[in-house]
């Protein structure tokens, strides 16, 4: 695999943490109670953040050739 198909997939599941940590944000806030609603939140702010630095890694990390 090519350096620039595997920064495609870095980048897709970077956006694919992004996206589940928004239906977890969603499912802590209006759907959960209790010690669930911590744990999803906990997770959602995780994933989140983790997505973040994929995509600052992604777009730091310039052209491939």
């Amino acid at each position: 695999m090519s350096q620039s198909l595997i920064k495609m997939w870095i980048s897709l599941a970077g956006m694919g943490f992004m996206f589940l940590s928004l239906g977890f944000i969603y499912l802590s806030r209006f759907k959960l109670k209790g010690a669930f609603k911590f744990i999803t939140a906990v997770l959602a702010y995780g994933l989140m953040i983790l997505s973040g630095l994929i995509i600052l890694f992604v777009v730091l990390s310039g052209p491939t050739e």
